[in-house]
């Protein structure tokens, strides 16, 4: 695990987590069980504070973080696909995060939220639960629906099952 204390703050991740070796996780982070942080990963809780609930997947290449003495709580079973910004405040259970989107200061994303690809919500926006948002600026364009929620959640657990192969199965041959 690529794992890096920061002065007093150091980094923990629960069981079952599986961190990249190219990932960093830099200082005051806690991450829980059955997590996926993917490669190029950038989690930096230098100076503010980073906690990742139980089975969320923070794919390739995003980065998360915060202002200085400022909490940022992704909560279980999030997806934040490849290439994410994230310095918000609040993504709450079970939100989806589209690649390359960016989450500004004092955001807060709801219970089920989806955030579409390329997104930008600025700063101190609040996005309900279970509604769908898009474009630059983001703006609600529907409702979650129960298709919406039987794909994620098959996607979620693909996560966290891919948590548990890499150890596994994951080696360099070259």
């Amino acid at each position: 695990m690529a794992l890096y204390r920061f002065g007093s703050r150091v980094p923990s991740c629960g069981d079952g987590t599986w961190i990249s070796g190219s990932a960093q996780v830099i200082g005051d982070v806690v991450i829980g069980a059955d997590c996926y942080i993917g490669h190029g990963v950038i989690l930096r809780a230098d100076y503010g504070s980073i906690r990742i609930g139980q089975g969320t997947a923070i794919e390739e290449n995003t980065t998360v973080h915060i202002n200085p003495d400022g909490l940022s709580v992704i909560g279980n079973r999030v997806t934040v696909g490849h290439g994410a910004v994230i310095h918000c405040r609040r993504i709450d259970d079970l939100a989806v995060i589209g690649m390359g989107a960016v989450l500004s200061f004092d955001v807060r994303i709801g219970r089920w939220a989806i955030v579409a690809e390329g997104s930008v919500v600025p700063r101190g926006v609040e996005i309900p639960a279970e509604k769908v948002v898009a474009g630059v600026p983001a703006k609600i364009v529907g409702d979650v629906q129960t298709h919406h929620k039987e794909f994620w959640t098959h996607g979620k657990q693909l996560y966290v099952d891919l948590a548990h192969r890499y150890p596994q199965e994951f080696e360099r041959i070259g």
